[in-house]
């Protein structure tokens, strides 16, 4: 039986991690999150550097979940790195935002971003919203 790979959590605000987390249980997600809180650690996680320095790198996330608004390196960055490397070009970056803002969302989409998502405030809403989003990428995205 093949290991699923895990889920890669980019956010610096611990209540929106704890939403997300919870948002993620509610949706029955099964993966192992990994959560990053900010973009150089997401970076060095992926790439197996820094602290993460012999990190299995074979192993990759199987979808990403990207703030745009992080310390040390912004989302955005983030994201070009992860679509200029052979290893990561193709993993799925969903942009978790609360961000409304028509910029932010063409940027992100001009530098790679499979799919933007508003965070939300109301639970419920973003637990559903996290729930067809998991379905989508873990169950029926082909890679």
């Amino acid at each position: 039986m093949t290991k699923s790979r895990p889920i890669l959590l980019v956010d610096d605000n611990a209540d929106d991690e704890l939403l997300t987390l919870d948002a993620l249980r509610a949706s029955r997600v099964s993966h192992q999150v990994i959560v990053a809180r900010d973009g150089q650690e997401a970076i060095e996680w992926l790439f197996g550097h820094g602290a993460h320095a012999g990190r299995d790198t074979e192993v990759m996330p199987q979808l990403i979940l990207l703030d745009l608004k992080l310390p040390k390196m912004n989302g955005l960055e983030v994201l070009s790195n992860v679509r200029r490397d052979d290893r990561t070009r193709n993993v799925p970056t969903v942009i978790l935002s609360s961000s409304t803002r028509r910029e932010d969302i063409d940027s992100s989409y001009t530098r790679g971003a499979n799919s933007y998502v508003q965070k939300a405030v109301n639970f419920e809403e973003y637990s559903e919203a996290m729930q067809c989003l998991c379905r989508y990428w873990l169950d029926h995205n082909q890679v």
